[in-house]
């Protein structure tokens, strides 16, 4: 997941949790890395100041509340909130790791199996919210978090019950990602069914699996033509063969003739037993394949001590780089050395980065480390949001990802 340090103009402090960097930004607000007094970590959803009026408020406190209904191994789940706050915020679980969209810009495609194991955990996943009476409605591979745990869906801010009349949005107003959107959400039908996550669970599949979403096009009225158009089929190319049949079904353009969910964890489950593998251990593998090392955000942000802060350490070169990158073989469990770095680019073992650090006259933050900052001799903890802070994060910004940045 993205990290940068906190601005100038950022609050240190919403609602007890204290913000140690940005980890994202949309047209509403301002997303944080934030830690509670206990040291769990949360992301911190702010909305811009300039644009909280009663309807913002509003339709943010429906989604705390429809947020609150949302629960599930797979679901990144809600902490606390406060609407009523100035600014309205709240923070959910945070999931250390790339979400599935920046994994597969910078690593390439999953394998076949591992893109069965990734559809059967979030279909079994979205069956959850659908028996709470509830329909994601933009699913999408950046709302797929590849965590150390396993993958995790966020984002449920557009979430609505499937039985009443609950909306965050305007009347008549197409919401959603429309390179995932089904053909009737693109038109604008209501209400909108089970089938609706189905679809969107399909193009997330076909993107792990190929790099691509089902429909491609210049402009965003063209994508919507062709989305809506019954006669334009859905671009399969790349598609590994044993996964066309499954992404078909579930891309069909009426939303009748797409399988339920517990077909696509069938047929899923299906594919991997095919490839001799339990479930469980495909879903290792594709856990091991895509988890990032717990240090790398601890190092990202620990403010090093007074002593040392007048050092410059250049980044490293990219042959260097390049000869920490583990292979990535297809259909290979990567042995636990090889675990992905958090960020956008793959920094390496932890063995490396540790070597690394060592390199740059630093060590490496294991798991129990304090993030946020550093303690001075006296045992005072360095300010997070000082300058020195903003800097020594540039400098391992560049230091671990030198070919791709943060």
């Amino acid at each position: 997941m993205r990290i940068s340090p906190l601005s100038p103009e950022d609050p240190s402090e919403l609602g007890g949790y204290e913000l140690l960097g940005r980890i994202g930004q949309g047209g509403m607000g301002q997303v944080y890395l934030g830690e509670s007094p206990g040291g769990e970590r949360a992301a911190v959803k702010v909305i811009r100041p300039s644009i909280v009026d009663s309807g913002t408020r509003e339709r943010f406190a429906q989604e705390v509340e429809i947020l609150k209904t949302v629960w599930g191994a797979r679901i990144a789940a809600l902490l606390d909130a406060d609407p009523e706050a100035d600014p309205p915020w709240l923070a959910t679980e945070y999931v250390e790791g790339l979400d599935l969209r920046r994994h597969a810009d910078s690593h390439g495609p999953l394998p076949a199996v591992l893109t069965a194991a990734l559809g059967a955990t979030l279909a079994e996943a979205l069956a959850t919210v659908h028996k709470q009476g509830l329909l994601h409605r933009d699913l999408k591979p950046g709302n797929v978090l590849l965590g150390p745990n396993g993958p995790k869906i966020i984002d449920f801010g557009l979430a609505v019950f499937t039985e009443s009349s609950v909306s965050l949005t305007s009347p008549n107003t197409v919401v959603g990602t429309p390179s995932c959107m089904p053909p009737e959400q693109a038109n604008g039908e209501k209400p909108l069914t089970r089938a609706v996550d189905v679809y969107a669970l399909g193009a997330v599949l076909l993107f792990a699996a190929c790099g691509h979403y089902p429909y491609r096009a210049d402009h965003i009225q063209a994508l919507f033509h062709r989305i809506t158009d019954p006669a334009t089929a859905p671009d399969l190319s790349g598609a590994p063969a044993e996964l066309v049949p499954l992404l078909t079904a579930m891309l069909a353009h009426r939303a009748p003739e797409r399988p339920d969910l517990g077909e696509v964890v069938r047929q899923c489950r299906a594919l991997i037993e095919a490839e001799g593998l339990k479930v469980a251990q495909a879903r290792r593998r594709l856990t091991n394949y895509t988890a990032t090392p717990a240090h790398l955000l601890d190092e990202l942000l620990t403010v090093p001590r007074n002593d040392d802060s007048s050092t410059a350490h250049p980044a490293p070169s990219a042959a260097a780089s390049a000869e920490a990158e583990p292979s990535r073989q297809p259909n290979v469990r990567p042995p636990a050395s090889s675990s992905r770095a958090s960020g956008e680019a793959e920094a390496g073992t932890a063995e490396g980065a540790e070597q690394g650090a060592r390199a740059h006259g630093r060590s490496a933050a294991g798991p129990l480390a304090r993030p946020g900052g550093s303690r001075d001799r006296a045992g005072r903890r360095a300010p997070l949001r000082s300058a020195q802070a903003r800097i020594t994060a540039q400098r391992l910004r560049e230091a671990y990802a030198a070919r791709t940045p943060f």
